[in-house]
This record gives structure tokens, C-alpha cells and sequence, in this order.
């Protein structure tokens, strides 16, 4: 297994974004759970993804580090924050990494459609 630099896999986080994610790990949603549930242990094509992984100023859903790709599971907070959202999501652009987004309820009716674009996105 390669050896991954701390920094680089974390983009400098600060020790604080590190126990935010920890508690958020703990609250996650129903969506949420049945995501990492079908992405987790290299489900999928072999990427490893981490779930509340903290990247830079920011804590990401799932994170693929090999992929450079972030899913962020969309709730209803999040139709208050769409413009810090795709600030977010240009911010992590600029550092190579791709976010793409699903809302809660395309996990939780449609997991298979959610399942094929990863699949097609790694």
C-alpha cells in the first residue's frame, strides 16, 4: 500500500476540523448512512473512500483520496446554502478534486442510479 502524506490527503486541515468531523461521523443522516454502507471497504471498483474526511477549510461527505473525488449527500439545510456550497465546491476545484452532489431522498429512492454515476464518475 503507498504511502500517503498526511497534509496532502488532509490539504493542511486544522486539528479542529478533524474533531468537527469525528462528532459528524457520529450524527450522520439516514442517507448518509446508507451511502457509506454501499461505498465503504472498497465497494466500488476498488476506491477507498473516507467518510467526514476533512480537506483544507472544509469536511467532506466522502472522500476518494485516489480519485481526487468528493460526494456530498444534500439535505434540506443545504437549499440555504447553495451559494456556499458551490463556493465550497469551486474552492475544491481549484485544488484538483471533484465534488458531485446527490440530495438525501436520490439515496434513499433511487440508490442504483446514485451507485452507477460514481461508478461512471471513478
Amino acid at each position: 500500500m503507498d504511502f500517503i502524506n498526511h497534509r496532502q490527503l488532509h490539504l493542511g486541515a486544522k486539528n479542529k476540523k478533524f474533531a468537527l468531523a469525528r462528532s459528524f461521523r457520529k450524527e450522520a443522516t439516514e442517507a448518509e448512512d446508507i451511502l457509506w454502507n454501499e461505498i465503504r471497504n472498497k465497494r466500488i471498483k476498488g476506491f477507498k473512500f473516507r467518510s467526514q474526511h476533512p480537506l483544507s477549510n472544509y469536511i467532506a461527505d466522502f472522500y476518494c483520496h485516489e480519485a481526487r473525488l468528493v460526494i456530498e449527500v444534500d439535505g434540506e439545510i443545504h437549499e440555504h446554502s447553495k451559494e456556499y456550497d458551490e463556493c465550497r465546491s469551486y474552492m475544491l476545484s481549484e485544488l484538483g478534486i471533484k465534488v458531485i452532489r446527490f440530495k438525501n431522498d436520490e439515496i434513499v429512492n433511487d440508490l442504483n442510479s446514485v451507485i452507477s454515476r460514481i461508478y461512471l464518475e471513478l
